[in-house]
């Protein structure tokens, strides 16, 4: 039977985020495997408690005021490969060691996960992908703690779209993923690693060395829009999809900053942490960049980053 976790209160979050910032959980609670990350969800739901799960922290940025109930640090991250190309996978496994446990078995599909430096369970979170795919396209059935329950269902409770889940609605429900069931196509070795190879260069070229959460806002896809745009690429063009970094390169906002953060230098989708940050300071700076965006182009950018707790009190720049 699994034992119970520890719960710790006041714990910082600024050092389980990849952004290095924000305040503190108001109880904290690190689930070393499945059964005690499921006893810690449905003991939070049971009580009506706020309950958030982190993974590596690369998509989230808590609030400068914390984060209210109970934090999950997900640490459940055994991955099984059965026959038929079927894998059951904890939530807090590696979404990059997922791919490297698949692709081992021969199995294609998950070689854009390379180079995302986050789990699983945030990758479902934001419906994760890169190059026109998706993590939610292989999912069969999710195991979930829901009501203070634990039970599995199809991947349509999750509602996924692009860049999108249930998860990521305003006052999402309480609904904690423990694991996945999916299935994935066989594939030839050579194929599968030097697609995965072709994604790990481009990311590099990408990414900055300062502390981020990878890109901040989603792209843009709008047909019409995107067939306006001088100097858009045609392959882009042609699927009507606008890289959020090309409309804030071309409002003049790469390299902008706002106390301790900036818009990459090296991609212009990329908040960095150059100077001590506060959530606050990336925060207001993603805020001026979406309106300035709006300004210039008519389109409200949306972040892909998830604020968590009260933002309240910041007043709109």
């Amino acid at each position: 039977m699994a034992r119970f976790p520890d719960i710790r209160p006041g714990i910082s979050l600024k050092p389980y985020t990849t952004l290095k910032a924000g305040g503190a959980a108001e109880w904290f609670v690190v689930a070393r495997g499945l059964d005690e990350l499921a006893l810690a969800a449905e003991w939070s739901q049971g009580r009506g408690q706020n309950t958030t799960v982190l993974g590596s922290g690369s998509n989230i940025l808590p609030s400068d005021e914390g984060v209210p109930g109970l934090t999950l640090l997900n640490r459940a991250t055994r991955i099984d490969i059965r026959g038929n190309g079927e894998i059951i996978a904890e939530t807090g496994c590696a979404f990059q060691e997922l791919f490297l446990k698949a692709a081992q078995a021969g199995l294609h599909g998950l070689e854009f996960a390379v180079g995302i430096p986050g789990t699983l369970g945030g990758a479902l979170v934001s419906n994760a992908g890169a190059y026109r795919s998706c993590v939610s396209e292989f999912l069969t059935r999710l195991e979930i703690v829901v009501e203070g329950r634990r039970e599995w269902v199809p991947p349509s409770y999750l509602e996924f779209s692009y860049r999108d889940s249930l998860l990521r609605k305003p006052n999402p429900p309480q609904v904690v993923v423990l694991r996945v069931e999916m299935v994935l196509p066989r594939g030839e070795a050579k194929q599968i690693y030097d697609e995965a190879r072709e994604y790990q260069r481009q990311r590099i070229g990408k990414q900055p060395p300062s502390p981020s959460a990878g890109s901040f806002f989603k792209n843009v896809t709008d047909t019409a829009f995107a067939q306006s745009l001088d100097g858009l690429p045609a392959p882009l063009r042609a699927a009507g999809v606008v890289p959020a970094g090309f409309l804030i390169e071309a409002a003049g906002l790469k390299g902008f900053s706002f106390g301790g953060a900036e818009m990459g230098r090296r991609h212009a989708n990329f908040i960095v942490n150059l100077r001590n940050a506060t959530a606050f300071d990336i925060y207001r700076l993603a805020q001026i960049v979406k309106h300035r965006v709006q300004d210039r182009f008519g389109v409200l950018l949306e972040e892909e980053v998830l604020y968590l707790g009260d933002w309240s009190r910041l007043a709109e720049p």
